[in-house]
C-alpha cells in the first residue's frame, strides 16, 4: 500500500483520548475482591484491562502505523498464579521494519502492615529475544511477588501491520472481571469486524467523530468503537484441541477496502480467481510448481523402471523425503528455490512439497498443491480469501479416481497419510490450469493398536509368555518416531522395560521398522511378577496393565470448544493366560459394553475362564475424529467409567 506513504495526517485529540483507568490507583475492592464472584480454581484474576488502537502517521518516515496502548491490573491469588507475572509482548517484523514497544511501566503492589508498597520494574531486567525472522519478544518478570500481590503494567506498541487492525483478546488463561477495548478507525478504511468465541459482549458502542482526520487539507471522519466484556471465564486448554485462538473470545479486524485520494476506492478482499492468478505467477510458489525440467533427467533413476502411476508416485515421494530435509521453517512459499533445495538437500516445507508437486508433474501424474493452516495456526476464513491465514503447503496427487495427500517433510510418514498437524478443516487446492477449490483435510487411516498376550501362570507366581503389538496408521508413525529418537532399538526397548515396572522384557524383535507402508510389529518375550505366593487363596490379579488409562483427559464441567482427535482411534487387547490346575474364577471386572451416541464410540470388556485358561478381551473405539462440545460430557463419562473399571481385579480361587 505504497500510495499511503506520504499522506499528511492530522488527528483531533478528542478522537484518540480514551477512558483509561489510573495507573497504580488501588482500591480496597481490588485488594480483597470480596464483592465479586471469582472462579474458585483461579490462581490469578484480571481486575481490569484496557486497550485502545488508532491509525497514526509517522512523520519521520511518512507512513501510517497503528498506535496501540495496553494497560492491565492483575491480582495474584496464590503461588500457582506467579506465572501471570511472566510477561511476553510479541512484536512483528515487516522486512526492514519491526513493531516497537515504548513507554513501558510496570509495578508490583503489596499490602503490608496496613500499607500499600509499590515495587517498580527495573528496566534493566527487560529483555528482548528474536524468536524467529518474523517475531521479536519483549520479556520481563514482575518483581517482589507474594500471594495477594497486585501487578500492573502498561505500554505502547507501534505496529506497521494495517491489514489486520489490532485484534483484542477478551479471554485468556485466567479469568477477567472487566475488559474494555476501543478501536479508532478513519473513514478511509473499511474493516470486517468479527467476534470469535463463546462469550458475549456486555456492551458495545459506536461513535462518529467529525473531521478528526485531515489529509492535504481535506477533512475525514473517524469511528470510535468501544467493546466491553465482563466476568469472563478463563479458557482452559485441554487435550485434543486445535489452536486456542480458534475458541478464545476475541475481536478481530480484517481490511476489506480503502479509499484513494483520487476519490475512488480499492477492494482488498479479493476473489479466489485473483489469488489463484497471484499464486500461480508467484516466483516462490507457482513458478516452483512449474519446474518439471529439474526432474526430467532424474526420473529414470527415481522411478526404477516402475510404470504403474501409484508405484511412480510412491518412488517420487520417497525420493523427495530422502533428498530434501526440513530446515525447521514452514510456509507456503519457498525460501530460495526448489533447485537450491535439491542442491543443498535442505529447505522449508514449501521447498520440499512444491518440489514434490513438480516431480510428480514431471512424471506425467496429476499433481496439485494444497495450501492450509496447521492446527496450531488456527482455522481459515472460508467466506473470502485471506492468504495470511495459510501457513503450510502439501501435495495432492490424483491417480485412477483417487486422491492422495502427501507431506514429504515427514520422513516416517507413509504414502497418503498426512501428519496430524495438517488435519485442520479444509485446504485450498491450487492447480496451474484450473480454478482453485476447497478440499477436506481428513485422516486416511485410524490410530490403531492391537495387543496380544499369550502366557502361562507358573507355580512361582510369575506370568511368562509372548506379547505382540501391532501398530497401524498414526500409532505406527508415533512408535517409529519414538524408536528412531532413541540412539538404538536396544535403548528404546530398555526405556520401554523401565516404563513397565511389573513386566520384564527378556527378548524382543521389531518388524517393518523401515517398511512404512506395512504395520509395525513388536514381539516381546515377557515375564511378569503377578503373585508373590501361589499358596495364597484367593489370588487377586489386575488385568489392566497394558495401555492403562491413568488419567481422564477431560476434566472440565463444561467445554465450549470441540474435542478434535484428528483421527479415529482403536485399541484392542486380547490375553490368553493358562492357569495352574484347580483355579476357578471367583470374581472379575464387570462385563461392560458401553457405546457413545450416534455410533461415536464403544468400549467392551469381557473376562472368562475356560478349561483353566483365562480369557480377557478389551476394545476401545473412538469412531469420530471430532466430537462437538455438546458431546463433551458423554466423552468425559465414557473415560470415567473405563478408569473406574480398571481399578477392579480378577479374583482366582482354588477349587476344593
Amino acid at each position: 500500500m505504497k500510495y499511503l506513504l506520504f499522506l499528511f495526517v492530522f488527528f483531533c485529540s478528542i478522537a484518540v483520548r480514551a477512558q483509561d483507568f489510573g495507573f497504580g490507583e488501588i482500591s480496597g475492592d481490588d485488594l480483597d475482591l470480596k464483592k465479586v464472584k471469582t472462579d474458585s480454581n483461579a490462581n490469578a484474576v484480571v481486575i481490569r484491562e484496557f486497550g485502545t488502537a488508532s491509525v497514526r502517521l509517522d512523520e519521520s518516515y511518512g507512513n501510517l502505523y497503528i498506535d496501540f496502548e495496553y494497560h492491565v491490573r492483575i491480582k495474584i491469588l496464590n503461588k500457582n498464579g506467579f506465572g501471570s507475572a511472566n510477561v511476553v509482548i510479541p512484536q512483528r517484523i515487516y522486512g526492514d521494519k519491526e513493531d516497537m514497544v515504548q513507554n513501558l511501566k510496570a509495578v508490583t503492589i503489596n499490602y503490608i502492615d496496613g500499607q500499600f508498597t509499590q515495587t517498580p520494574l527495573d528496566k534493566k531486567k527487560v529483555f528482548t529475544e528474536k524468536k524467529n525472522k518474523y517475531v521479536i519478544l519483549t520479556k520481563f518478570t514482575m518483581p517482589n511477588l507474594v500471594e495477594g500481590s497486585i501487578i500492573e503494567y502498561s505500554y505502547r506498541l507501534y505496529s506497521h501491520g494495517l491489514f489486520n487492525f489490532r485484534s483484542w483478546e477478551f479471554q485468556s488463561d485466567i479469568p477477567k472481571l472487566y475488559s474494555e477495548y476501543i478501536a479508532i478507525i478513519p473513514a478511509l478504511y473499511t474493516y470486517n469486524v468479527s467476534l470469535r468465541g463463546a462469550q458475549k459482549l456486555s456492551s458495545q458502542n459506536a461513535e462518529l467523530y467529525k473531521e478528526c482526520l485531515r489529509i492535504s487539507g481535506r477533512p475525514y471522519d473517524c469511528s470510535k468503537m468501544t467493546y466491553i466484556m465482563k466476568d469472563i471465564p478463563a479458557l482452559v486448554e485441554e487435550d485434543y484441541m486445535t489452536a486456542p485462538s480458534n475458541f478464545r473470545s476475541a475481536i478481530n479486524f480484517e481490511l476489506s477496502e480503502y479509499y484513494l485520494l483520487s476519490g475512488g476506492k480499492k477492494s482488498v478482499t479479493k476473489e479466489w480467481k485473483d489469488v489463484d492468478f497471484e499464486l500461480i505467477n508467484d516466483k516462490s510458489f507457482g513458478s516452483q510448481m512449474k519446474r518439471k525440467d529439474l526432474f526430467k533427467e532424474l526420473l529414470p533413476e527415481i522411478l526404477k523402471n516402475k510404470t504403474a502411476p501409484l508405484d511412480k508416485a510412491n518412488e517420487i515421494y520417497d525420493y523427495i523425503k530422502r533428498n530434501i530435509k526440513r530446515n525447521g521453517f514452514i510456509g507456503i512459499q519457498t525460501e530460495n528455490t526448489i533447485k537450491k533445495a535439491l542442491e543443498t538437500h535442505s529447505g522449508n516445507t514449501a521447498d520440499i512439497n512444491l518440489a514434490l508437486v513438480a516431480a510428480l508433474s514431471a512424471a506425467n501424474l496429476d499433481a496439485e498443491a494444497v495450501i492450509l493452516s496447521t492446527r496450531s495456526n488456527g482455522t481459515v476464513n472460508n467466506l473470502y480469501p485471506v492468504i495470511t491465514d495459510f501457513n503450510y503447503v502439501i501435495a495432492k496427487v490424483n491417480i485412477e479416481g483417487k486422491s492422495y495427500l502427501l507431506d514429504a517433510t515427514e520422513p516416517l510418514m507413509p504414502f497418503g497419510l498426512l501428519p496430524l498437524h495438517c488435519i485442520n478443516g479444509q485446504g485450498r487446492v491450487i492447480n496451474l490450469k484450473k480454478p482453485s477449490y476447497w478440499y477436506d483435510l481428513k485422516a486416511s487411516q485410524k490410530e490403531t493398536l492391537r495387543y496380544s498376550l499369550i502366557a502361562e501362570l507358573g507355580k512361582d507366581g510369575k506370568i511368562r509368555g509372548n506379547l505382540t503389538i501391532h501398530a497401524i496408521g498414526y500409532a505406527a508413525y508415533n512408535k517409529r518416531k519414538k524408536i528412531l529418537a532413541a540412539s538404538s532399538v536396544d535403548e528404546y526397548v530398555e526405556k520401554l522395560d523401565e516404563s513397565m515396572p511389573q513386566i520384564r522384557i527378556l527378548k524382543y524383535a521389531i518388524h517393518n521398522l523401515d517398511s512404512l507402508e506395512n504395520l509395525l510389529t513388536e514381539n516381546y518375550e515377557v515375564e511378569m511378577s503377578a503373585f508373590s505366593n501361589l499358596n495364597s487363596d484367593p489370588l487377586f490379579f489386575n488385568p489392566f496393565f497394558i495401555d492403562r488409562i491413568s488419567k481422564n483427559p477431560f476434566n472440565l464441567n463444561e467445554r465450549t470448544y470441540p474435542v478434535d482427535l484428528g483421527a479415529e482411534k482403536e485399541i484392542r487387547i486380547n490375553m490368553t493366560i493358562k492357569l495352574p490346575d484347580n483355579y476357578n474364577l471367583a470374581d472379575k471386572p464387570k462385563e461392560l459394553n458401553m457405546v457413545l451416541a450416534d455410533a461415536g464410540g464403544r468400549f467392551i470388556c469381557t473376562t472368562a475362564v475356560e478349561d483353566n485358561i483365562l480369557l480377557f478381551n478389551q476394545l476401545m473405539q473412538l469412531n469420530k475424529p471430532i466430537y462437538s462440545s455438546a458431546e463433551y460430557l458423554s466423552l468425559k463419562e465414557f473415560y470415567s467409567r473405563i478408569i473406574q473399571l480398571q481399578k477392579t481385579d480378577i479374583i482366582l480361587k482354588k477349587s476344593k
